[in-house]
């Protein structure tokens, strides 16, 4: 029976927020839209899950929901710095850097959640992953210490990745 459900529903967390999703974006709710986004939902994951990769073990959803927290706050927080930056440093003082972080991770799911956190964070970009996936690329619009901004991702970031997908 389990066999067959997983079958039918390969994600059903993503079938739920495609669901939902869908009938968000609608202007008003109805049964029919919700039964439709109910369908996309189902046959969206299923008809792609042949390109999903296994499910990630030992994944804590607990620790996810405290990261996802501490990145929206470090995105509003970032927005302002950047934001005073553009104010207030002229474009010849800026001082961008390019910096490679080394990677402790080795999840694939876990590098592309670093990697999409650098590059929401206004002001930084992750721009490269190395062939073996040890090292990060990170451009940075404007620091001083490119080193503190390295140590900064491993321990804000990864580290708590390790602990989300250990």
């Amino acid at each position: 029976m389990a066999r067959a459900f997983r079958w039918l529903l390969p994600h059903p967390f993503l079938t739920l927020l495609l669901a939902l999703v869908w009938t968000l974006l609608q202007n008003e709710v109805s049964a029919g839209m919700v039964v439709f986004g109910l369908i996309l939902g189902v046959l969206i994951p299923w008809g792609t899950s042949v390109w999903w990769p296994d499910t990630p073990e030992g994944f804590r959803l607990g620790r996810m929901t405290a990261y996802v927290l501490l990145v929206l706050w470090d995105i509003v927080i970032a927005n302002v710095q950047v934001a005073w930056i553009v104010l207030s440093v002229p474009n010849r003082k800026l001082k961008p850097a390019w910096i490679v972080v080394p990677l402790d991770l080795r999840e694939p799911e876990a590098i592309t959640v670093l990697a999409g956190t650098i590059t929401l964070t206004p002001g930084t970009v992750s721009s490269d992953l190395s062939d073996e996936g040890h090292s990060l690329l990170v451009h940075v619009l404007h620091t001083d210490d490119p080193d503190a901004v390295r140590d900064e991702i491993k321990t804000r970031y990864e580290r708590r990745l390790q602990e989300i997908f250990s």
